[in-house]
């Protein structure tokens, strides 16, 4: 009987250290792309890789993934070393392995024949069940009328919602 009272409690515990695991997104991504179509790709990591991403200390701005035969690999994407890592630490920008089926990486490749088309990465978190998880978009780059549309919608929401809240700035 004790022991399952110990397990409870490793499990609730184990459930608010990942809970309390930020994700981490890509902001630059929405900005310069139009988003066609979303994948959820596991992702290969080291030790320290995890222990750095679950410490939020990851930048995807200049990240991009591509096909490299027949599998979808992750290239830019800084991973911060950890501090407490010895000689066993990782290299920041390394390429990284992504985990994608067979059908779903045939599927990004017809796509990225098109013109203009290209992946990238536009979330980081991690499962509750531990595991590292990349949202990655087949994605359109904007033009510069497109950016400033967005900015112009965004501004016009947020005016919205300083209005609704009867705020004066």
């Amino acid at each position: 009987m004790p022991n399952r009272q110990i397990d409870f409690f490793k499990v609730s515990i184990n459930y608010i250290i990942m809970s309390s695991i930020p994700s981490i997104k890509n902001k630059k991504a929405s900005f310069e792309f139009f988003f066609l179509q979303e994948f959820t790709a596991g992702i290969v990591l080291t030790g320290t890789e995890i222990k750095s991403v679950r410490l939020g200390k990851v930048n995807m701005g200049d990240a991009f993934c591509y096909i490299f035969k027949g599998e979808m690999w992750l290239k830019n994407m800084h991973i911060s070393p950890y501090k407490f890592g010895s000689y066993a630490n990782h290299l920041p920008l390394r390429e990284r392995k992504l985990l994608l089926n067979k059908r779903e990486i045939r599927k990004i490749e017809g796509k990225l024949k098109e013109k203009g088309l290209t992946v990238i990465p536009v979330e980081m978190y991690v499962s509750e069940r531990g595991f590292a998880k990349l949202d990655i978009a087949l994605a359109k780059g904007k033009k510069n009328f497109d950016k400033r549309n967005t900015l112009k919608e965004k501004d016009s929401k947020r005016e919205m919602s300083r209005a609704m809240r009867g705020d004066k700035y």
